[in-house]
């Protein structure tokens, strides 16, 4: 009997079949969650709808997370499906990709404006659409974020200060929702060979540098993460909201 039968869970940023989300995806389905998902575009929709029917899901919708209007459709369309969720998965994140290169001072407003609204607000606009969903039902968010939210990673720039941006919204979020059973946390994974880090120059050298000085001596994994992720939305962490859980190897303990 999995730990979630019965739960429905929402998922948001599955880009291909290894992403972090997509592996969060196949565990929780093992693990009994009915599941949608959602996707930004005709190029990703070719993408996710493949992989998203390989898990029987019947949900699959599209969704710009900077768009209220899409926002409130995806939740109207849950509220008529499944009249209920259980967990919400924030895993999206975006920043032009001249913003990630050079110097953080050459932020351009355009380019803070944009990085911030896809990477951090959305989190907050999704948990807002969502709430009222998971009244009564004990729900469960969390989002994805990265150690360059406390420290400056060369080349992470604008990112890095979105996803402290994140980091800080989930502590109000669990602030605001606690109250009502809902919690609200965020992974910070280590560095992971995603469609994502592909955009960040000088990738190569972190995840050599992470699996040099790490505890651990390697680098994590989608399934570590994802496993860190069932934690976090099943009962066994019903006495945990408003925290940064990193699944790096221990690497962020590490001074000098």
């Amino acid at each position: 009997m999995g730990m979630l039968n019965g739960k429905k869970g929402v998922i948001f940023g599955v880009a291909n079949d290894r992403s972090i989300a997509w592996a969060i995806a196949e565990l929780l389905h093992r693990e009994g969650m009915e599941l949608a998902f959602t996707y930004a575009g005709e190029a990703l929709e070719s993408r996710v709808r493949p992989l998203a029917e390989s898990l029987g899901s019947k949900l699959i919708l599209p969704c710009d997370v900077t768009d209220d209007r899409q926002i409130d459709a995806v939740f109207s369309t849950l509220k008529k499906e499944w009249g209920g969720l259980d967990a919400l998965i924030h895993s999206v994140a975006y920043a032009k990709k001249e913003e990630l290169k050079g110097e953080f001072i050459s932020t351009s407003r355009e380019g803070f404006k944009l990085a911030m609204d896809v990477s951090a607000f959305s989190f907050v606009a999704l948990a807002r659409a969502a709430a009222p969903l998971m009244a009564g039902r004990q729900g469960s968010m969390i989002a994805m974020s990265y150690y360059g939210s406390e420290k400056v990673i060369s080349n992470y720039n604008v990112m890095g200060v979105a996803k402290a941006a994140l980091e800080a919204s989930a502590r109000y979020l669990a602030a605001d929702l606690g109250p009502k059973g809902i919690r609200v946390n965020t992974i910070s994974a280590g560095p992971i060979k995603t469609l994502a880090a592909a955009g960040i120059s000088g990738f190569k050298n972190i995840l050599d540098i992470v699996e040099a000085k790490a505890p651990l001596r390697r680098n994590v994994s989608q399934e570590d993460v994802a496993r860190t992720a069932l934690y976090l939305l099943s009962d066994l962490s019903g006495g945990v909201t408003g925290e940064v859980l990193h699944v790096d190897s221990g690497f962020n303990i590490m001074g000098i």
